[in-house]
């Protein structure tokens, strides 16, 4: 596909693409060891520069909130997040590319071990402030305590140091936390589901034509499929 000189003034008016992306999620950015980034989000992001024929600038942040923040303030030109109908006032988003479960990851001992045993009292559960857990949780669960965590990192700290049971947020990143914690486990099932796709800041929608057929394209081709393997993403439906 050809990315015409309108889609690429509308998407990277700066004359590059800065994309918002968040690290500790695999469906976002990972950073390895030798400072080089890997991740769904940062991947399909690189591959819409080249598209569009603009250099590609990764815009880090620590917590996905702050990525969300920024595209409606226009100081990215992209994000890949869940598009969920609240988000959908303030950002327009092309269609999904990637399902992903949500769910809990219990630490060793906890006294959660079905997710339908998770909304009682003297349960705490870590969710990412600002993020899907924690708008839906926060109103969803009646009895379990909700504990906020500003990144993927702090959540679990939260774990390992007892001061929350489970930790809530995309299977994807809790599969890739659980690494971290000795003895946790994700549990089975789901209470929600997230349709990741691009979202671009209000007033940009001229683009939205290029951004579906992109999508489409970076499916069809393999993209998506080889930026969740070398992410090592888990948790997809």
């Amino acid at each position: 596909m050809s990315a015409s000189a309108e889609a690429r003034e509308v998407l990277a008016p700066t004359g590059r693409l800065r994309v918002g992306l968040y690290l500790g999620g695999p469906s976002s950015a990972l950073k390895d060891k030798d400072g080089s980034l890997r991740g769904v989000g940062h991947d399909v992001g690189r591959e819409l520069a080249r598209e569009l024929r603009v250099p590609f600038e990764p815009v880090l942040f620590e917590r996905n909130s702050e990525v969300i923040d920024a595209v409606k303030a226009a100081r990215v030109d992209a994000v890949f997040s869940n598009a969920t109908p609240e988000r959908m006032k303030e950002i327009d988003f092309s269609q999904a590319y990637l399902r992903i479960g949500l769910g809990y990851l219990a630490r060793a001992g906890s006294p959660v071990t079905k997710i339908e045993g998770v909304d009682k009292p003297g349960v705490f559960v870590a969710v990412l402030a600002g993020g899907t857990s924690d708008t839906v949780l926060s109103k969803s669960l009646k009895q379990a305590q909700i504990v906020r965590a500003r990144s993927v990192a702090e959540g679990v700290e939260l774990l390992k140091n007892g001061q929350a049971d489970l930790l809530a947020s995309q299977n994807a990143t809790l599969f890739e936390a659980s690494d971290q914690v000795p003895g946790s486990r994700v549990l089975e099932g789901n209470w929600g589901i997230e349709n990741h796709a691009i979202g671009i800041p209000k007033g940009r929608e001229r683009a939205l034509p290029f951004l579906r057929e992109f999508v489409d394209d970076a499916v069809k081709r393999g993209v998506v499929r080889d930026a969740v393997q070398r992410a090592g993403l888990r948790g997809t439906l």
